[in-house]
């Protein structure tokens, strides 16, 4: 690969990038922390029942 080929493609692109609204990002952010917190609750959840209920 061309490495001046490689930095005009990557200038290209940071110029037709656009910075997402406030109403976009909460969006994004809303959905993120909702998959986090998702995550967090089924590891919760596993742990409890492993700890109550002893298995072997």
């Amino acid at each position: 690969m061309d490495l001046k080929m490689t930095l005009k493609n990557m200038a290209n692109t940071l110029k037709l990038a656009k910075k997402s609204d406030k109403e976009d990002y909460m969006q994004h952010l809303r959905l993120v922390l909702l998959g986090i917190a998702s995550i967090g609750a089924i590891g919760f959840i596993i742990q409890f029942v492993f700890s109550v209920f002893r298995f072997g």
